[in-house]
């Protein structure tokens, strides 16, 4: 693997340079919140920046480089709760809340935060915060680890699997609650047994953003509820 961006020594710029890797970054995640990963070139962003592609060279020498800080600029949005004002447990609460929202509202991450390692400053004041906040709940050593990770394993990928069904919601035309009624509909007529029948029903004209919201919420507090169980055993 070659050296991270984050190792590398960055090479000076010219002097009559203007350009910033701050505005370079900015314009990155709009673009690719708006248009995805297919949206996405040094040249094409280049133009919308008023500038020559080499110009973004200077601070951004790959693609590789511009995902690796876009990834990590993402990762400074996540709010990591002080155990000492919010607690443990509320704080984890609002940690894969905050998490789950990064990930929907730039619903290209998915695509990309497993190609690439984080060991950016925002993912390393993240995961600093996150083990402080672990470590009040009275985790210790490779528990503490594991409590952490266990958390953003199942945020971020009941995240992702909301993310995917929304864009496949996106390609049809409908809206979400739309799309998924066709969809439950549909199930409903292939279903063959009482108690499934049942749980489609629930579902029909449902709004479908409650019900992901529910259903992540009531999945992490019973993820939190075992690893409460499991500190105090």
């Amino acid at each position: 693997m070659k050296e991270s961006i984050w190792t590398r020594k960055p090479a000076a710029a010219p002097a009559r340079e203007t350009l910033t890797r701050e505005q370079i970054v900015k314009t990155a995640i709009a673009t690719l919140d708006a248009e995805g990963l297919a949206g996405l070139s040094i040249r094409k962003l280049a133009a919308k920046l008023g500038a020559g592609a080499t110009s973004l060279y200077w601070h951004v020498p790959t693609k590789d480089d511009l995902i690796d800080l876009l990834i990590d600029e993402i990762w400074g949005e996540i709010d990591v709760p002080d155990p000492a004002l919010a607690g443990w447990r509320n704080g984890a609460l609002l940690f894969g809340h905050s998490l789950r929202a990064a990930v929907i509202r730039h619903h290209w991450l998915p695509e990309v935060m497993y190609t690439r390692p984080s060991i950016g400053p925002n993912a390393m004041k993240l995961g600093a915060r996150g083990l402080t906040l672990f470590g009040a709940a009275g985790f210790t050593g490779n528990d503490l680890d594991y409590a952490m990770g266990s958390v953003m394993a199942y945020t971020l990928g009941t995240a992702s699997a909301e993310v995917a069904t929304r864009e496949v919601s996106r390609k049809s035309g409908r809206s979400l609650t739309e799309w998924a009624d066709v969809v439950m509909h549909e199930a409903e007529a292939t279903a063959d047994d009482d108690d499934m029948r049942e749980s489609i029903r629930r579902r029909v004209n449902r709004d479908i953003d409650t019900t992901f919201s529910e259903s992540f919420t009531f999945g992490l507090e019973a993820l939190l509820d075992g690893l409460q169980s499991k500190v105090k055993s």
